[in-house]
């Protein structure tokens, strides 16, 4: 008879691990349907096939920002996270099961290069938080916009499109651009208004950015760059002076570089060209008024009228200022007479004058100063060869050192006056066109020949170097005061010139009236001239050495002037007969 065997505890254990068991391996860590049987506290009781029922959020359901749109008998899906917690329920999940369909999807649309749709929903460091209908992605603060963007608050919890830079699904990681779908849109636009555009066309734009160089002009999707030097035909030193951000302007296309997509813009094509006809208006010779615009090292610009300017070389802005920076001579916005000297229609260039439209200094001297005059001036300068002496109208006039003074030169000559004196000269000549003035100091004082008795100053009629007779007219304590002849240049003979040996020096020996021979050795500042008795001594035994021998040869002294004194006696005899 046959035994009949019972289940045991154990065995009911296993049987229902395995029934557990089976049911986890189909339903745990997978995404599957269910219906909602009820809602109750915002919570969502979903029914999916389980011994139990689970429950879900009812946020899960519904879209950042927005509301749940969920009702008994709809069917969801739901990932399933354990099948059985501590109070029996199944542990569901609308947002993992959103989750993992979305990954899914977006690794698709990744490895496609297509765009996705997503949400800013949060702010985090660095960027925000976007879902992309389950996941969520990050979205770096740059690319957000094309441009900075001060307030993102318009743009959350809209749906828009996203660009997928990187994703990691192990890792869970996600990088999304709207800034690449802007470029990408903007690149589209602008390549299409690029092709609508030509060369030559009138267009209406807004000034939408202002540099030093030129303004950005929105053309409707696309920019163009107005550079400043084609804003007007006048002189704008920066667009800012004409323009401001949010201008509409009339512009026309000047140039359109398809590959680059950079197009360039003018306004000042759109008025009439000033330089037409420029020749005919400013002709040359003319003179003009006009308004100092710009001024550098080597000149300054010109208005004559709005987009014509002429340059007034350095070289052309003072008859008599010369090498001085031309910021010196006129300031900017100062109106100002010029005279034109060149045109050039073609290359858009005028050379003005502005010394030509003033009266010519040399030529005005000239005229009122004739050669012969005398005028009045003070030392400016001493050179090498002569003094620069400041005269009337700013011009300078020239003494050469041999016009100085009669009988000295050279270092001399220079000597006897010194910068700042004022002093008389006599005009010699004037040249114009040279701008040059020579004056001459000696013709004032008299004849410069030996013998010369009239007129003239204390050192006329005498040279240095020679030798006069002159008659003292005073005994002093430091000298003699003399006189050449009767009537002719005085001059002073010094102590110590008197002679060579002491004893000879003593101005006592000497007595008013009588006559002596000496040597013009020099001129004091006020030209009289210095006589030396010892200076002509020297001389003569010089000479009489050199004529009738040395003493080195054993001739003495006494010898060789005895010998010199016959045949000097004996001259005079000749002379007699």
């Amino acid at each position: 008879m046959a035994t009949t065997t019972f289940p045991t505890r154990d065995d009911f254990a296993e049987l229902l691990n395995k029934s557990l068991g089976g049911e986890n391996e189909t339903f745990e860590g997978k995404v599957v349907k269910g219906t909602v049987t009820g809602i109750e506290n915002d919570m969502a009781v979903i029914d999916v096939g389980l011994k139990s029922e689970g429950r879900v959020p009812l946020r899960e359901f519904a879209a950042p920002g927005q509301k749940a749109d969920l009702k008994v008998g709809d069917e969801v899906e739901v990932y399933v996270d354990r099948v059985e917690n501590s109070v029996g329920e199944a542990m569901l999940s609308r947002d993992r099961a959103r989750r993992e369909a979305a990954w899914d999807k977006l690794e698709k649309e990744f490895e496609a290069g297509n765009r996705v749709e997503g949400v800013i929903f949060g702010r985090v460091k660095g960027g925000f938080t976007v879902d992309l209908g389950g996941a969520v992605a990050f979205l770096p603060g740059s690319q957000v916009d094309i441009r900075p963007v001060r307030d993102v608050q318009p743009l959350m919890d809209l749906p828009q499109p996203f660009q997928i830079l990187k994703m990691d699904r192990r890792r869970g990681n996600i990088v999304v651009s709207r800034r690449a779908i802007l470029e990408e849109t903007r690149a589209e636009q602008r390549s299409g208004l690029i092709q609508s555009l030509a060369e030559g066309q009138v267009i209406d734009g807004v000034v939408k950015n202002i540099t030093d160089y030129g303004a950005f002009v929105d053309l409707g999707g696309i920019d163009g760059l107005l550079h400043v030097t084609d804003v007007s035909y006048k002189r704008v030193n920066h667009p800012s002076e004409v323009l401001n951000i949010g201008d509409t302007v009339k512009v026309q296309i000047i140039r359109i570089n398809r590959d680059t997509q950079r197009i360039s813009l003018g306004m000042k094509q759109l008025e009439s060209d000033p330089w037409e006809g420029a020749a005919a208006k400013y002709p040359i010779g003319g003179t003009f008024r006009g308004r100092v615009t710009n001024i550098t090292e080597y000149g300054a610009f010109v208005e004559l009228e709005a987009g014509i300017e002429g340059l007034v070389h350095v070289s052309e802005m003072s008859w008599t200022k010369k090498n001085v920076h031309p910021g010196k001579i006129v300031s900017t916005s100062q109106e100002v007479d010029v005279k034109v000297l060149e045109v050039d229609e073609e290359k858009r260039r005028i050379s003005l004058g502005l010394k030509q439209a003033q009266e010519n200094p040399w030529g005005a001297f000239a005229d009122k100063h004739p050669v012969g005059s005398v005028v009045e001036g003070e030392v400016k300068n001493a050179t090498e060869f002569g003094l620069f002496v400041g005269l009337e109208g700013d011009v300078d006039g020239m003494v050469h050192m041999s016009d100085i003074a009669w009988g000295v030169s050279g270092e001399e000559a220079l000597q006897l006056h010194h910068k700042g004196e004022t002093v008389k000269a006599q005009v010699l000549d004037v040249d114009v066109e040279k701008e040059r003035i020579s004056l001459g100091m000696k013709q004032l004082e008299g004849g410069g020949g030996k013998g010369a008795s009239s007129g003239g100053g204390p050192g006329a009629g005498v040279k240095k170097g020679e030798t006069v007779t002159v008659t003292i007219r005073a005994v002093q304590d430091a000298g003699l005061d003399v006189q050449v002849g009767d009537d002719g240049a005085t001059g002073f003979i010094k102590r110590g010139d008197l002679g060579r040996d002491r004893d000879e020096q003593r101005a006592e020996r000497f007595q008013v009236g009588q006559k002596l021979d000496a040597m013009v050795t020099g001129f004091d500042r006020s030209k009289k001239p210095n006589f030396s008795i010892k200076a002509l001594q020297i001389a003569e035994e010089k000479q009489a050495v050199a004529q009738y021998g040395s003493s080195d040869s054993g001739a003495s002294l006494g010898d060789i002037l005895g010998a010199a004194i016959k045949e000097a006696q004996a001259g005079k005899s000749t002379k007699k007969k």
